[in-house]
């Protein structure tokens, strides 16, 4: 009777959410990030530029459909999140060789700030340092949601030919409006700690180790970005 519940709790464990195997799935969508980046990559840095921006903007397309697909069904992320994981690293390997082409070393400088923030904070939020309250998380998100309006809003003032002065130079505003939004993106890291955290403490499905997976690869691929477009502004 005692061996039957001990196996008996051995499988509703198998099927909850861990931390464990979210951090095994997040490394798999990484490895696939930087397996499709390195494809674009080369294709640039050979020259073969034609050849590359087909597959960038596929990329950039697919990996949006599969974001909103993964976002608005959590229970497909076992497969979305691999694809878009895809999709963002063939747009990510051809955009970091055209920024590595026109300003030598900005790639490594981006990827070692990325991971740097990325430890820096998961320390801070394991020693309580940092703590992912309510008001801090309305906070985050409220931040998030007006960058993502201003994108947005530059995104259709391009459209006619115009774009939102000052934030896209190199100017003091320009730099100071993408380190904001380097913090922005750096402090949703610590959401998605919480976010792992929780899932693991309420015992969420497992799938949901692919969705937590996921929302911290969307956060880092923003951060690796972000990165990039601050070091080009220093640059010039």
């Amino acid at each position: 009777m005692e061996s039957s519940s001990v196996f008996e709790k051995l499988r509703e464990d198998a099927s909850r959410m861990t931390i464990n195997g979210t951090i095994t799935r997040a490394l798999i969508l990484l490895v696939l990030v930087v397996s499709s980046a390195l494809f674009t990559w080369g294709k640039v840095m050979a020259g073969d530029v034609a050849g590359a921006v087909p597959w960038m903007i596929g990329g950039a397309i697919g990996g949006l459909v599969f974001c909103l697909i993964t976002c608005f069904v959590q229970r497909a992320a076992p497969v979305t999140a691999p694809i878009y994981a895809v999709c963002e690293g063939l747009l990510l390997g051809a955009l970091s060789a055209f920024m590595q082409a026109r300003y030598k070393g900005i790639v490594l400088e981006a990827v070692l700030l990325t991971v740097g923030t990325l430890f820096g904070l998961l320390l801070a939020y394991r020693t309580g340092l940092v703590r992912a309250t309510e008001k801090f998380k309305l906070g985050v998100f409220a931040a998030t949601i007006g960058i993502g309006v201003v994108y947005l809003i530059g995104m259709v003032m391009n459209l006619f030919g115009k774009g939102i002065p000052y934030i896209h130079e190199s100017g003091t505003i320009g730099i100071c409006f993408s380190l904001f939004v380097v913090v922005v993106a750096a402090l949703n890291l610590v959401l998605d700690f919480d976010f792992i955290e929780q899932g693991e403490a309420v015992g969420a499905p497992k799938y949901m180790e692919w969705y937590a997976a996921f929302g911290l690869m969307v956060t880092l691929i923003w951060l690796y970005i972000e990165f990039l477009r601050l070091l080009s502004k220093l640059r010039r």
